[in-house]
């Protein structure tokens, strides 16, 4: 959780949320305007307020590229740098209440939440300690309080953007520890599974080919029939290695459903589910899980949805399963997912159907024959 702690606090503002897609620093020097829109306003402000702000705005900047890097020390001192330069510059203009609101857009990604919200609230304190001794009461609380009401929905902005970019992370290494698991007991249970197939066979075959061996000079008849055993047995096994990889290729439902759960979630897409208790062969059930796999993929990509739900159902004697979003629909062209998502249910005698008006979302029903079925349907 360390690694989650830093890469949450160590994401510079404007992030997406996702941290791993930052905005551009210069965007948000758009900001600096407000420096100088009091300036058009004060009879009093002269060349000596112009030259100070814009000295103010040249130390500033490297400050705020700094903040950017993507070093993770020494990065604490620079909220309080900034608001050194938002001080300095309020004796002659006001807006240099703009630096404190920098200051305190960056506490919320170097500090930990409660202490960026004290920070802040210090940097505010002394804000409007300076306004009080440069200009008249009056002015003076008005300044502050603007400052304070932006500058608290400044950081309470980037306190939540930090906060979705730590769940973000935390649903990614969760993903990558699923995945992670789901082979490890993927390469148990095809150890097993090929110690328990051929294991006994192997010692069979070459018992029988010892006997064989033996037997090749004194009864070649008895020789021939441990040899045709051996031949038997082998053949066996052949078609239990093919069976064992048919399994081991197949993806199983809930794994899938697992994965697309945390796919989703990454991009607060929300996930239902209905499962009815069925139990399908190895070959459609890897089916239906890439159909899961290539419709969540093109939710993801294209749909904009808010809202995912899979239900799978027995029905007419045939397996039903519905894959709905409420995105933007439209998708009428069939591409490469889709062909090839066909070609896999065709392979064990199923169907798919598509659904998708434009703007009411897309619905993807794949259809399979009751042989899909290992036991009777419910």
């Amino acid at each position: 959780m360390d690694d989650l702690t830093a890469r949450a606090r160590h994401t510079p503002p404007g992030s997406s949320g996702r941290g791993d897609v930052h905005e551009n620093p210069w965007v948000t020097l758009a900001y600096l305007v407000f420096v100088f829109v009091p300036l058009f306003f004060a009879a009093e402000a002269g060349p000596r307020a112009v030259l100070a702000s814009l000295a103010a705005v040249a130390v500033f900047l490297p400050l705020h590229f700094r903040f950017y890097r993507p070093e993770s020390r020494g990065r604490a001192w620079l909220p309080l740098a900034v608001a050194g330069v938002g001080y300095a510059l309020l004796p002659f203009n006001p807006g240099g209440n703009t630096f404190l609101i920098y200051a305190c857009a960056m506490c919320a990604w170097v500090f930990a939440p409660r202490r960026a919200v004290a920070v802040a609230a210090l940097l505010l304190a002394g804000l409007a300690l300076g306004y009080f001794l440069v200009m008249p009461a009056r002015f003076a609380l008005g300044w502050s309080l603007m400052a304070a009401l932006v500058a608290s929905l400044v950081l309470a902005g980037n306190l939540v953007a930090r906060s979705r970019a730590r769940r973000d992370a935390e649903l990614r290494l969760t993903q990558d520890e699923v995945g992670r698991l789901a082979a490890l007991a993927e390469r148990e249970r095809i150890g097993r599974d090929l110690h328990d197939l051929l294991g006994h066979t192997l010692s069979v075959i070459a018992l029988k080919s010892e006997l064989a061996g033996r037997l090749v000079d004194r009864d070649a008849a008895a020789a021939r029939k441990e040899i045709a055993d051996v031949e038997a047995v082998a053949r066996q096994a052949l078609a239990q290695v093919r069976e064992a990889v048919v399994g081991i290729r197949a993806a199983g439902l809930q794994a899938e459903l697992a994965a697309a759960r945390l796919a989703l979630l990454s991009a607060e897409v929300r996930l239902d589910q209905r499962l009815a208790p069925v139990a399908l062969a190895p070959a459609a059930e890897s089916a239906l899980a890439m159909a899961i796999r290539e419709a969540v993929t093109n939710v993801l990509r294209h749909a904009q949805a808010s809202r995912v739900e899979v239900e799978l159902s027995v029905a007419d004697g045939e397996v039903r399963l519905a894959i709905s979003d409420d995105g933007r629909g439209g998708a009428s062209r069939p591409g490469n997912g889709l062909a090839g998502m066909r070609e896999r249910l065709a392979e064990v005698g199923g169907r798919l159907e598509l659904d998708s008006p434009a703007g009411g979302g897309t619905r993807l029903l794949a259809w399979l024959p009751a042989s899909a079925l290992e036991g009777p349907a419910p």
